[in-house]
């Protein structure tokens, strides 16, 4: 969804996997054509499916990125997958890429993609987006073959993080590892090449998403969902099941909201949408029963005849519905552990309106905090941090609440989708032509 956006309007091939799972042969790419981009998918092969996309990217890569040693299951012949899916993808490509292309790859599962082309002989600006955390030198350096991974990173002209903490952590690495050398100005020279980084936060279309939200207003889950609170205040959480999104705390921060205010029982009503995610996976499986064994248990402590607390519904709702539902919640809860940036805590500023805006709660941890700093901002590990903003945020003046929401709003509205697109390949055109001259250069002496 949020590349689709980034594509509309512009002229450019997405090429990806089609999400698909073909049992033995993954056959040959598909072409189709919307507007002005043309979208060529790959299917994986079953065997693909579980040694790149749940093993090594998921199984592996995603715990690290997310700071949950405990976590990661790391297996070699995954890691082979890994790579061999990259290079399929890569030579796939070849075929379809212009001398003048600009190649914009994006997160962790491709890590090695510009390697990969390299050794084809590819030499278009490519490069690399991470959507999510980088973590520090300690942490990434536990996972094994690293070095190799920060050496393929080394073959994009522009490496692009959501937070310059992201950014300095990468870097941090690089120095650690000696696999290159910084050159200042956020540069670093690796493998005889010149790669930049930078710090490009990703943005929403903040007036298409509220527009979204009038339109869906009277549909009948919105409506179904009005008559049900009932005129309680409604807190909201969307997150798809994982566990960096801090689901599992925030059910214990509600708990400790009516424990410790119990003039809220009866009068809040909490929506968590979570549609499930990587079920193969042991850790999801775990946490989901986690998280159903917590909203039944607080339920039964506190529900009566006419009203329950919690509302954990694992299923997806349509942009257009969320973004109602958003403008019906009086909170957004948006506390996962860590994350790149977290789209929903954009959406749910950009879906309030301006006379009666709701307030958001959310992580310090989040990318997004770096930016909306008229959100009430907490510790997602610390649920009485949690439940203290959420008892503030419900009893919040609207003046106030309307002063937060100017704030965060004119920063969604200057920080747009579009913008993000055209400061990153902006960014990536003067990499590869920075790249080009210097060849010239040499080649001239």
């Amino acid at each position: 969804m949020v590349m689709r956006e980034a594509l509309r309007g512009r002229p450019g091939l997405w090429f990806g996997w089609s999400g698909d799972v073909a049992e033995s042969d993954a056959g040959a790419p598909r072409t189709l054509t919307s507007g002005a981009t043309t979208y060529v998918t790959l299917d994986l092969t079953r065997a693909e499916y579980e040694r790149y996309y749940l093993g090594f990217s998921n199984a592996t890569l995603w715990p690290i990125l997310h700071y949950r040693l405990g976590l990661v299951d790391y297996d070699r012949d995954h890691y082979e997958g890994y790579l061999q899916v990259n290079a399929r993808m890569a030579r796939s490509l070849l075929p379809l890429l212009q001398p003048d292309d600009l190649v914009w790859v994006h997160d962790y599962h491709l890590i090695p993609f510009a390697a990969a082309l390299r050794r084809f002989g590819v030499g278009n600006p490519i490069g690399f987006f991470l959507h999510t955390p980088f973590p520090s030198a300690d942490v990434f350096t536990a996972l094994p073959r690293h070095e190799e991974l920060i050496a393929a990173l080394g073959a994009y002209d522009l490496v692009g993080f959501q937070t310059e903490e992201s950014r300095q952590a990468y870097l941090g690495c690089v120095g650690k590892l000696g696999s290159g050398r910084q050159a200042g100005g956020g540069r670093f020279l690796a493998g005889g090449r010149t790669c930049r980084t930078g710090v490009f936060p990703i943005g929403i279309d903040a007036d298409a998403f509220a527009g979204a939200a009038g339109h869906a207003a009277q549909s009948m889950e919105v409506r179904r969902l009005a008559d049900s609170v009932h005129g309680r205040s409604l807190v909201i959480g969307v997150d798809r099941l994982d566990y960096s999104k801090g689901i599992a705390q925030r059910f214990k921060a509600i708990e400790k909201l009516l424990e410790e205010h119990p003039e809220h029982r009866r009068e809040v009503d909490y929506l968590q949408v979570t549609p499930h995610s990587r079920d193969e996976l042991p850790h999801y499986r775990a946490l989901r029963r986690e998280l159903e064994a917590s909203a039944g248990r607080i339920n039964g402590k506190y529900a009566e005849c006419d009203w329950s607390p919690i509302h954990y519904v694992n299923k997806g709702f349509s942009r257009q519905t969320l973004a109602a539902f958003y403008r019906l919640a009086h909170v957004g809860l948006v506390t996962p552990l860590r994350d790149g940036m977290n789209l929903v805590a954009k959406e749910f500023v950009a879906a309030q309106t301006a006379s009666d805006p709701g307030v958001l709660v959310l992580s310090r941890f989040a990318g997004a905090a770096r930016e909306l700093g008229g959100a009430l901002l907490v510790n997602p590990i610390d649920t009485s941090e949690i439940a203290g903003a959420l008892h503030r945020a419900l009893a919040m003046p609207r003046e106030e609440r309307q002063e937060r929401w100017r704030s965060m709003i004119a920063i969604l509205r200057d920080n747009t989708i579009e913008g993000w697109r055209d400061a990153y390949l902006a960014a990536l055109a003067d990499a590869g032509e920075r790249r080009a001259q210097g060849f010239a250069r040499m080649a001239a002496t």
